[in-house]
């Protein structure tokens, strides 16, 4: 079996699909990532929403994201079969593990170089609690800022 990859599959059905047209989808699209061996992680039914052009005279759809592990060769079956819908106006399947491991990555560099500079300047690696809270009170008290900004612009 191929390498499983994390892919998200967002798909508009019509505007006026119903709640039973819209778990048939979903229980099509589910078969095949069972029988390719996949996971169905999460779907999210985002609602009614205004397309923005029309697409085969509908004006609105109902999206729905659904994020799936699977191989490869399951993306390729998910866009023919959605392709022959009549209740999917349009898809999209996105792989998005590249990007998931790229701003993993990001965020561990961010973090050993914020410990490098702590360390550079006699602080220990991670902030202290004290550091933590005293953080967490700067951000719920914008009023010294808003004042300076307003102190500077009224007159």
């Amino acid at each position: 079996m191929s390498t499983v990859r994390q892919y998200e599959l967002i798909y508009i059905a019509p505007g006026e699909a119903t709640e039973e047209a819209l778990a048939e989808i979903h229980n099509q699209v589910a078969a095949v990532v069972e029988r390719f061996e996949g996971v169905i992680e999460k779907t999210e039914n985002w609602g009614r929403r205004r397309l923005a052009y029309e697409i085969g005279g509908q004006r609105e759809g109902v999206y729905v994201l659904e994020v799936i592990n699977g191989p490869g060769a399951l993306t390729a079956e998910l866009d023919r079969r959605l392709r022959v819908l009549d209740g999917v106006i349009r898809h999209l399947i996105v792989r998005v593990d590249e990007d998931l491991a790229a701003a993993e990555r990001a965020r561990s560099r961010r973090q050993q170089a914020t410990a490098a500079r702590r360390v550079r300047r006699g602080l220990p690696p991670e902030p202290t609690e004290s550091e933590r809270h005293r953080r967490d009170e700067d951000d719920d008290d914008d009023g010294g800022m808003e004042q300076a900004v307003r102190g500077g612009v009224e007159r």
